[in-house]
């Protein structure tokens, strides 16, 4: 679903980091989150932008808050969420 939108939508490249990655809390465990973080990585690198934070818990959840969409992409997997941060569209 990444690459879908990614291919739709290009990322801000006026900020430090347009990607958001929620952090493994500290003396928490997510063990898909080396896989996803590689994955997500593949795929932001293929769109030509890896800058990543990461960001924690609590205060990921603040920032979706104020985010334009949230997409539900039915991933079974836990420590998969991200925020993206738009630029501008290309074509």
């Amino acid at each position: 679903m990444l690459d879908a939108i990614l291919k739709l939508c290009s990322l801000d490249t006026y900020v430090q980091a347009p990607v958001a990655l929620m952090a493994v809390a500290v003396g928490g465990h997510c063990a898909d989150a080396g896989y996803l973080e590689h994955t997500y990585t593949g795929i932001l690198e293929k769109h030509g932008d890896a800058r990543v934070e990461y960001m924690e818990r609590f205060a990921f959840c603040e920032r979706t808050k104020t985010a334009y969409a949230v997409v539900a992409m039915g991933e079974s997997a836990i420590c998969t969420n991200i925020i993206l941060k738009k630029g501008v569209v290309k074509e």
